[in-house]
C-alpha cells in the first residue's frame, strides 16, 4: 500500500509538472518568449550630428570632435556604495565629490536614465573607468561628439555654448525627442537656432546583459538625420580687429566693461560684435565645474551677459540725433535757425548747464550738433515736448527690441508722459524733458539700438532688423535658406532732414570735437556721447560712460572735388557703421572715440597711428561730450 501511494504521488507530481510545462512552453510560450526578448533588448536613441558654424567667408568657427563622457545610471548605483563610487570617480576625473552628487541628484529624468557627470574625459582615464566597471556599478563610458569652438572667447557672445538639459527644459522638450542626458544650446546662436542645429535622432535596438549593460546593436530602425549648419554674417577678421581695439582701450583706460559693434548699414548684417568681459565657451563644452560657473555668475561685471544687446545704458549726447531730427521734421527749427547757447538755462530755481559751462553763442544745427551743445538741445527738446521726442525716438527704433537673432535682447526705455504715469504715477516735468533731449534722465538704450539708429541715418532712413546668421546650410554645405535684409520700418521724415543730420555728424569730426579723427585719410561722420550715472564723488561729480557711433560713406576717402567729405556723407551709400561703448570710463578724453579710431585704422589698413594715449588718463574729467 505504501508503494502504491508513493507511486500515485509520483504520477500526480509528474502530471502537474507536465501540465505546467505545457502551459509555459505551448500555451503561453509566445508571451514569455516576448518578455524574455524584451528583458534583453531595448530601443535606444541614436544622437544626430549637430550642425557646424562658419563665418561669412567659410572659416570654421564651431566643429564637432569625438570625446569620452562618463555617465551614471542612479538605479544601478547601490545606495550603500554611493559615497565610495562617487569618491573614486571624483579622484579619477579631478572633480569635487559634492559636484558629482549635485549632478546625480539634479537628474532631470528617472533613476533609470543616464546622468552625465563628466565630459571631454581623458582617453586613458576613460579606458580605466571602463575596465573598472565591476568596481564602479552604474557607471558607463560613452563616446560622443563634443563642440569645439575654434576661437573660444573671441566669439562666445555670438555663438554661445551647449550644456546639459535641466528638468524644466526636459519637461518642455521631451515631446520633441530630447533625452535626460542631452546637451542643449544655452546662449547665442547655439540657443537661437537649436532646432536647426540639433537634427533628428535615430533609433536602434540593442541587446543587454543581465546587469543592463549594452552588448551589441541588433537593428537600426531609424537612421539619425544630421542637423543643418549656420553661416554667420560675422567676419572673423573684423571680429579680431574689433576685439583688439576694445581690449586696447579697456587696458589703457582701466575699464571693466565695453562693447564694439560693426554693421553694414545697407543690410543690417553684423560684421563684428564684441562684449567684454566675456567667457570661453570651450569651458562649457569640456564640462565646466560648479566653482568655475559660480565665479562667472557672481562676477560683478557680468561676463555671461552680452552687453551689446542684454543691458541698456543712458545714451548721452548720441541721443541728440533724435532731438535734432524731431526739431527739423516737426518744423520747430530749420537747419539754419540759430539759437542762443549760454552757460546754462534756468527752470524755476534749477540751472541746466551746458557741458562746457560757457555755451557757444548763436548756434544752428551744424554748430549745435558739432559742438554737442546741451543748451541748444535743451531748447529744441522743450519745443518738441516729451511725447514728440518719444515719437522720434521710436522712429529710430529706441524703446523696442531690434529683433536680432540672438537671445536675451532688452528693449530699453523711451520716456513719455504716459510711460511715467504708468511707471511712477506722475507726468514728465519740464526739466526731465531737457534731460531727455540730451540722452539723460530716464532714457536708456542698448549699443545695438544705437548703431541701428545711426545706420538708418547713414542709409537714408531704413531701419533694418540686425542679423548675425546669413544662411542655413545642409550637411553638404548647400544653402537651404538664405536671409534677405529685413526692413523693420522706414523713417517717416523728409530726406532733407536726414541729409542735414548726416552733414552735422560729419561736422562733429571736421571741427575736431573728436580730436584728430579728421586727420585720418578717411571720411568719417559720427557722434560722441558722455552719459552720467550713479552717485557723486567727494567733489560732487558723477561717474560717466563714453560712447562714439560713426559711419563711413561709400566714397570713404576725401577727393579733390570733396576735400571735407561733406558731399560723401550727404549720400546714402555708407558701407560701414560702428559703435563703441565704454562703461564707467571717467577718462580725460572720450575713450570710445579712440577705440573706434583704432578699429578704423586696422580695418582700412592705415599704417600711421593716430591714437591719443594721453586722453585715456583715468580720473573724473568731464571735458568731452
Amino acid at each position: 500500500m505504501r508503494f502504491a501511494a508513493f507511486g500515485l504521488v509520483i504520477v500526480l507530481a509528474a502530471g502537474l509538472l507536465t501540465a505546467r510545462l505545457f502551459a509555459l512552453q505551448i500555451s503561453s510560450g509566445g508571451q514569455y518568449a516576448t518578455l524574455a526578448t524584451t528583458n534583453r533588448t531595448a530601443d535606444q536613441a541614436v544622437p544626430s550630428t549637430r550642425g557646424v558654424v562658419v563665418d561669412r567667408n567659410g572659416v570654421p568657427l564651431v566643429t564637432n570632435v569625438p570625446a569620452y563622457a562618463v555617465k551614471i545610471r542612479p538605479a544601478d548605483l547601490p545606495e550603500g556604495r554611493r559615497a565610495e563610487v562617487v569618491g573614486r570617480l571624483a579622484a579619477l576625473l579631478g572633480l569635487n565629490a559634492p559636484d558629482l552628487n549635485v549632478a546625480i541628484d539634479s537628474n532631470p529624468g528617472s533613476r533609470f536614465d543616464l546622468v552625465r557627470i563628466a565630459s571631454n574625459v581623458d582617453p586613458a582615464v576613460a579606458n580605466f573607468i571602463s575596465e573598472s566597471r565591476l568596481d564602479l556599478p552604474g557607471v558607463e563610458v560613452v563616446v560622443e561628439s563634443r563642440r569645439d569652438y575654434a576661437f573660444g572667447p573671441l566669439l562666445s557672445q555670438v555663438i554661445g555654448y551647449t550644456a546639459p538639459i535641466n528638468r524644466s527644459q526636459l519637461r518642455e522638450l521631451r515631446g520633441s525627442g530630447y533625452l535626460p542626458d542631452d546637451l542643449l544650446g544655452k546662449a547665442g546662436v547655439e540657443a537661437q537656432y537649436e532646432a536647426i542645429l540639433r537634427g533628428t535622432y535615430g533609433l536602434e535596438r540593442i541587446e543587454k546583459d543581465a546587469s543592463g549593460r549594452r552588448l551589441q546593436v541588433l537593428q537600426t530602425t531609424r537612421e539619425p538625420i544630421p542637423g543643418n549648419s549656420l553661416e554667420l554674417t560675422i567676419d572673423v577678421q573684423d571680429q579680431r580687429w574689433a576685439e583688439q581695439a576694445l581690449v586696447w582701450g579697456m587696458e589703457e583706460a582701466g575699464l571693466k566693461r565695453g562693447v564694439v559693434i560693426v554693421m553694414n548699414p545697407q543690410t543690417g548684417e553684423i560684421l563684428a560684435l564684441v562684449s567684454l568681459p566675456t567667457y570661453d565657451d570651450n569651458a562649457f563644452a569640456g564640462g565646466i565645474s560648479n566653482d568655475e560657473y559660480q565665479a562667472l555668475v557672481t562676477d560683478p561685471d557680468k561676463p555671461l551677459t552680452n552687453h551689446a544687446i542684454g543691458a541698456h545704458y543712458p545714451p548721452g549726447s548720441t541721443y541728440k540725433l533724435v532731438t535734432g531730427t524731431g526739431g527739423l521734421a516737426d518744423g520747430e527749427i530749420k537747419a539754419s535757425t540759430k539759437l542762443i547757447t549760454q552757460s546754462y538755462l534756468t527752470l524755476g530755481t534749477t540751472k541746466f548747464y551746458d557741458w562746457n559751462r560757457r555755451g557757444w553763442g548763436p548756434c544752428n544745427m551744424m554748430c549745435g550738433f558739432g559742438h554737442s551743445s546741451d543748451t541748444y538741445f535743451f531748447q529744441v527738446a522743450g519745443m518738441l515736448g516729451i511725447d514728440r521726442l518719444g515719437y522720434w525716438a521710436n522712429q529710430y527704433g529706441f524703446g523696442a527690441p531690434t529683433g536680432i537673432d540672438l537671445p536675451g535682447e532688452v528693449a530699453g526705455t523711451v520716456p513719455t508722459n504716459q510711460w511715467k504715469l504708468d511707471t511712477l504715477g506722475t507726468e514728465i516735468y519740464p526739466g526731465e524733458v531737457y534731460q531727455a533731449g540730451i540722452g539723460q534722465g530716464y532714457d536708456v538704450v542698448t549699443p545695438l539700438q544705437l548703431i541701428n539708429a545711426y545706420a538708418a541715418l547713414a542709409n537714408g532712413g531704413t531701419l533694418y532688423e540686425p542679423r548675425v546668421v546669413r544662411s542655413i546650410l545642409d550637411p553638404d554645405g548647400n544653402v537651404v535658406q538664405g536671409y534677405e535684409p529685413s526692413v523693420l520700418s522706414e523713417l517717416d521724415v523728409d530726406a532733407s532732414v536726414l541729409e542735414t543730420m548726416r552733414r552735422a555728424a560729419r561736422n562733429v569730426v571736421l571741427i575736431r570735437h573728436t580730436y584728430n579723427l579728421v586727420d585720418l585719410p578717411l571720411v568719417v561722420a559720427g557722434k560722441s556721447g558722455t552719459a552720467e550715472f550713479g552717485t557723486r564723488d567727494a567733489e560732487g561729480r558723477l561717474p560717466f560712460h563714453s560712447w562714439f557711433v560713426a559711419f563711413v560713406p561709400g566714397q570713404s576717402t576725401p577727393t579733390a572735388g570733396d576735400p571735407t567729405g561733406m558731399k560723401a556723407v550727404a549720400a546714402t551709400d555708407s558701407e560701414l557703421a560702428i559703435v563703441a561703448f565704454a562703461y564707467d570710463s571717467r577718462t580725460k578724453g572720450n575713450v570710445a572715440t579712440e577705440i573706434v579710431k583704432y578699429y578704423l585704422q586696422l580695418h582700412y589698413g592705415i599704417a600711421k597711428d593716430y591714437r591719443n594715449f594721453d586722453l585715456l588718463e583715468r580720473g573724473n574729467f568731464y571735458q568731452s561730450n
